[in-house]
This record gives C-alpha cells, sequence and structure tokens, in this order.
C-alpha cells in the first residue's frame, strides 16, 4: 500500500515550455510536483536555433538554452526532474497511475504536455511490422533484440541517444540518417562499436514475412541499398499530438488533439493538457507556456477544491 509520501500533488508529462511552466506555478504553489521527460533535447523548442521573440529575453537565445533557463527555475522551487519514457496511464481513480519503464509514479493530478511532433507511419511496411520488428522505444524494446542486428532511422539527438541503449543488447546497429552531417557527430555514443553510421541513406521500406527482415533504402545518389536486419526503430518527427501513451484514456478530437476547456481541463477530472498537444491554432513558446501557467492554476484550485483561482504564492 502507498504512503503519502510516494504519492505527488501534480505529475507533469513533457518537458517543453508548457509543462516547465506548469512545474513552476505547480512547485511555487507548495505542490509536490514532478516532471517526466522523455528526453531533454527531443521537444520543438530544443531544435529552434533561434528564439527572440520570447518576452523578457534581451537577446536572442538558442530553444535549447531557453528550455534549460526554463527547467533551472522549476527546480528551484521544489520540482523533480526525471528522464523517463511513460509508457501509460491509469487515469480512473483519484490516484492517477502513470506508468515507465523503470517505475509507476503516482500522482493526485496529471498536467499532459508532450507536444505535438509525432506522426503517422509514413515509410512502407511501417505500419504492418509495428510490434514485428518495428518500434518506436529502444529502452521498452531493445531486450527483445539481443544479438540481432538493427537500425535506428533518424537525425536528432534523440535517435542517438536510442542506438547507444540499442547497442547494449544488438550486435550491430545501423543509424540511418538522411542527412549528410549530423550536427551532435561528437556524441560518444558515435564511436561504440558495434555501431554504424550511413549518411544520406533514406529508408524506402521495410520488409519481411511475419516479422522484419530487411529494409530498402537510397542513397545520397539515389542508388538503392538493400540491408538485411530484425528491428526497425524510428525516431522520425512529425506534427501529430504525442498521446500514444493514454490509450484512449482522454477524449480527443479527429486530429489526435486532447480536448480541453478554457482552463485545461480534460474529459477526466484532474487530469489536466497544455501546448501543443491541445493543437492550440497559434503554436508559439509564449503561447504554450501560458496554457502550462493556467494547468498548473486549475490543479492547484483542484487539489484544494477551491471556488477560485489563486494566482501567487509569493505574499
Amino acid at each position: 500500500m502507498q504512503g503519502s509520501s510516494d504519492i505527488y500533488d501534480v505529475i507533469i508529462i513533457g518537458g517543453g515550455p508548457a509543462g516547465l511552466t506548469a512545474a513552476q506555478y505547480a512547485s511555487r504553489a507548495k505542490l509536490r510536483t514532478v516532471i517526466l521527460d522523455k528526453s531533454a533535447t527531443a521537444g520543438a523548442l530544443a531544435y529552434s536555433s533561434r528564439i527572440e521573440n520570447y518576452p523578457g529575453l534581451t537577446k536572442p537565445l538558442p530553444g535549447k538554452e531557453l528550455l534549460d533557463i526554463m527547467k533551472r527555475q522549476a527546480l528551484g522551487f521544489g520540482a523533480e526532474y526525471f528522464e523517463v519514457q511513460v509508457v501509460g496511464v491509469n487515469l480512473s481513480g483519484d490516484i492517477k497511475e502513470v506508468i515507465t519503464m523503470s517505475k509507476t509514479y503516482s500522482g493526485k493530478t496529471v498536467i499532459i504536455a508532450t507536444g505535438s511532433m509525432g506522426r503517422k507511419p509514413s515509410i512502407k511496411g511501417e505500419s504492418e511490422f509495428i510490434g514485428k520488428g518495428v518500434s518506436y522505444c529502444a529502452i521498452c524494446d531493445a531486450a527483445f533484440f539481443k544479438g540481432k542486428t538493427v537500425c535506428v532511422v533518424g537525425n536528432s539527438e534523440e535517435a542517438v541517444k536510442e542506438a547507444g541503449v540499442l547497442s547494449k543488447f544488438a550486435e550491430k546497429v545501423y543509424l540511418i540518417s538522411s542527412v549528410t552531417e549530423l550536427k551532435i557527430d561528437d556524441n560518444p555514443v558515435l564511436k561504440e562499436p558495434n555501431i554504424d553510421v550511413l549518411l544520406g541513406h533514406s529508408v524506402t521500406s521495410i520488409e519481411g514475412g511475419d516479422v522484419v527482415e530487411r529494409i530498402r533504402m537510397v542513397d545520397a545518389d539515389k542508388k538503392e541499398v538493400t540491408l538485411g536486419l530484425s528491428g526497425v526503430f524510428v525516431y522520425l518527427h512529425g506534427n501529430k499530438p504525442i498521446i500514444d501513451f493514454i490509450y484512449g484514456a482522454l477524449k480527443t478530437g479527429e486530429n489526435g488533439c486532447i480536448i480541453v476547456d478554457g482552463m485545461m481541463e480534460t474529459s477526466v477530472q484532474g487530469v489536466f493538457a497544455a501546448g501543443d498537444v491541445t493543437c492550440t491554432e497559434v503554436r508559439q513558446v509564449v503561447v504554450a507556456a501560458s496554457q502550462g501557467c493556467v494547468a498548473a492554476l486549475s490543479a492547484e484550485r483542484y487539489l484544494y477544491k477551491r471556488k477560485r483561482y489563486r494566482m501567487d504564492w509569493g505574499k
């Protein structure tokens, strides 16, 4: 049986501007707050090389640097931060559960701020082989490919990190990138002896029988290459809300957006959503941050059953 010390007041899924702003407001309100972030470098803001229109900035900053400032503020107010992959949720009871590969976090409220860099399967054969060799989570599935040959498809630091996870299990890992130069080519993971980097290659199809057996790709000269392997880990980004872990627990729109009211409340009491995962029409950092603020205020009101929102705890 869980004690009260094991239960958070607020669990925030996502470490972008919406999630980190929510964490600032929640932790400053003396709510026990934890941020569960898949990767500090995987969100849309982290990929932005220049931000200059965020209020308060006196000079342009890389998006990752702005995120680091937001994180330091949240941690300074007492929030906890863990870089973990959320794989499921149980939102039905008064105490909500957020399930990761390492442990299950329990909380009285949940704020979902996972953004919208998800995508529909776009590679020929990708959807057909999901769960049969195609995966989107190395931490979840790496052990199934012990001693086998796999590939990671993507250009980001997240893809490189996942290749590193796979290298501890698979005999050979190919990191396949459509770009001709990785901006993160100094990452120590790339020096692992069983990781080969294939730049300028684009995967065109995933093929096999009952399970994945090979991929086809074209190189920079449009020459077709076939590569035999057992697993394909895809880390390409799109613009769909990232909600794969909720498994229908919340009402969503036709486009996959989590439906919220004006105070960021979802269809389940005690669960809130903020930022691009709600498909706000104006996708700007300042909008995501403001929604994170509103979600935290709503969570605080829900916890204390207030009729009105408390705006400041500094006095």
